[in-house]
C-alpha cells in the first residue's frame, strides 16, 4: 500500500507538472500568434495612413483612419479571438518636446501655452517649468518652477534630469509633484515626438486647443470644436489669426500631420496582446515608417 501510494503521489505530480508545461506553452503560442496579427493590424493602417496622404491634403477626425478599428475576428481553425483598436494623431496632443528650441533653451511661448494647458485640465501649472528643466541641457533651474539633479538626487531613490528630449512621455512621471491621478488626467493632451512639431487644429483635444491662448474660453473653444466636426476648418487661418493674440502660437499650428499612433488590442483564447507603435507618414503620399513599438504602454 505505501508502493502504491508513493507511486500515486509521483504519477499525480508528474501530471500536474506536465499539465503546466503545456499550459505555458499554449500561452507563449496564443501570445506569439497575437503579436503576428498586430503586426499584421500595422502594415494595414500603414497602407490607410499612405492612401489617406495621398488622397487628401488634410486630416481630420473625419477620415477613414480616425475611426475605431471594428472588431476583427481571428481563426485559425483551432482558436478563436479577436482584435480591435485605434488611431490618435499625436500632432493633435501638445508635444513636450517643443518646449526646447533648436538651440537647446526653453522656448517660453511654448512654456507658457503648456502652463495654460495645465491650467485648462484643472493642474498645477508649476509642471511646465519643470518639465522643461527636465529636458533642457543645462543644470540651471528655472524661477520659480523648476528642478535640476539637486533636487531629485536628494529623493529615496535617487535620479537624475533627462536633459534631453524626452523618448517616451511617461518620463513626465518622475517629475517633482507628479502623481498618477495628475499624470493620468495630462496624458491623453500630451506626447514627445522625435522633433518639434506643429498641432493639427482639426484634430487637437479641446485642453490643446484652449491652450492656444489665453483669450480661449471653453465657450470659444466649444464653437471651434463645432465649426471642424464634420471635415475640419475650412480654412483654419481665417479662423485662428483673429483669435490668438501671439504670431509665434499662429505659425505652430498646420492642419496636416506626420505622426500617428496605433493601438491594437488583440485577444486569442485567455492571452490578450496590447500592442502600440508610432507611425511616421513622409509628405506628400510618401511611406508610412514604424519608429516605435512597445506593449502594453505607450
Amino acid at each position: 500500500m505505501l508502493i502504491t501510494a508513493i507511486t500515486g503521489s509521483l504519477a499525480a505530480g508528474l501530471a500536474w507538472d506536465n499539465a503546466l508545461d503545456v499550459r505555458r506553452t499554449t500561452v507563449l503560442l496564443f501570445h506569439e500568434q497575437g503579436m503576428q496579427v498586430a503586426l499584421g493590424a500595422e502594415s494595414w493602417i500603414r497602407n490607410i495612413l499612405r492612401d489617406d496622404g495621398i488622397e487628401s491634403q488634410t486630416d481630420h477626425l473625419g477620415e477613414l483612419w480616425a475611426s475605431e478599428l471594428p472588431g476583427l475576428p481571428v481563426d485559425n481553425g483551432s482558436v478563436q479571438g479577436a482584435v480591435t483598436g485605434n488611431i490618435i494623431d499625436l500632432q493633435g496632443r501638445f508635444n513636450v518636446n517643443n518646449l526646447i528650441d533648436q538651440n537647446g533653451k526653453v522656448d517660453n511661448d511654448v512654456l507658457e501655452q503648456f502652463q495654460r494647458l495645465l491650467v485648462a485640465l484643472g493642474l498645477d501649472p508649476r509642471f511646465a517649468g519643470l518639465a522643461a528643466d527636465w529636458i533642457d541641457e543645462d543644470q540651471a533651474a528655472g524661477f520659480p518652477d523648476g528642478a535640476e539633479d539637486s533636487i531629485y538626487t536628494s529623493f529615496t531613490p535617487p535620479y537624475r534630469t533627462f536633459n534631453r528630449y524626452l523618448v517616451n512621455v511617461s518620463e513626465l512621471a518622475s517629475l517633482e509633484g507628479m502623481d498618477k491621478k495628475s499624470f493620468d488626467i495630462l496624458l491623453p493632451h500630451i506626447t514627445a515626438l522625435p522633433e518639434r512639431t506643429q498641432i493639427n487644429v482639426n484634430t487637437a483635444t479641446f485642453a490643446v486647443l484652449q491652450s492656444l491662448d489665453a483669450n480661449l474660453d471653453t465657450t470659444a473653444v466649444e464653437a471651434l470644436m463645432s465649426e471642424r466636426e464634420s471635415a475640419g476648418f475650412a480654412d483654419y487661418g481665417q479662423t485662428f489669426s483673429t483669435l490668438l493674440t501671439n504670431q509665434a502660437m499662429f505659425d505652430q499650428l498646420t492642419e496636416t500631420s506626420s505622426y500617428f499612433q496605433l493601438k491594437a488590442v488583440v485577444q486569442i483564447d485567455t492571452v490578450r496582446v496590447t500592442y502600440y507603435s508610432v507611425l511616421l507618414r513622409a509628405p506628400n503620399g510618401g511611406p508610412v515608417t514604424t519608429i516605435v513599438r512597445s506593449l502594453g504602454t505607450i
